[in-house]
């Protein structure tokens, strides 16, 4: 059993129109999971434009819950994460070696806060 101590909330896209025939974009809760953070990889730059980037990849590692369909149905790109009020894309979600014993879910931080 792995536990964990934080929560980690995944979202999926849902783009629909609006009265003008607009494309809207909303974010929807999908599914809690609590498992452990961590990061894998960091690099802070400086850009051409002198503004300081923070490139991080980060592992959520989790036990192995049934997930909710919808991110099933998803491609990732339309998946994010949000830990500790932090967004996150969502690069991919392993089922290690399908042996439904936990997830690594690989996170890419976006540098946004909800």
């Amino acid at each position: 059993m792995i536990g964990g101590n934080v929560y980690i909330t995944l979202q999926v896209r849902r783009v629909t129109k609006n009265d003008i025939g607009e494309q809207v974009e909303a974010w929807v809760d999908v599914q809690k999971i609590k498992g452990f953070l961590d990061l894998i990889s960091a690099e802070s730059t400086i850009d051409k434009y002198n503004t300081k980037l923070i490139d991080a990849t980060n592992i959520f590692i989790s036990d192995y819950v049934k997930l909710d369909e919808l991110i099933d149905a998803y491609n990732p790109h339309d998946i994010r994460a949000i830990v500790n009020n932090k967004v996150y894309f969502v690069s991919e979600i392993d089922n290690v070696m399908g042996i439904n014993h936990h997830y690594e879910i690989y996170l890419k931080f976006s540098g946004e806060k909800v």
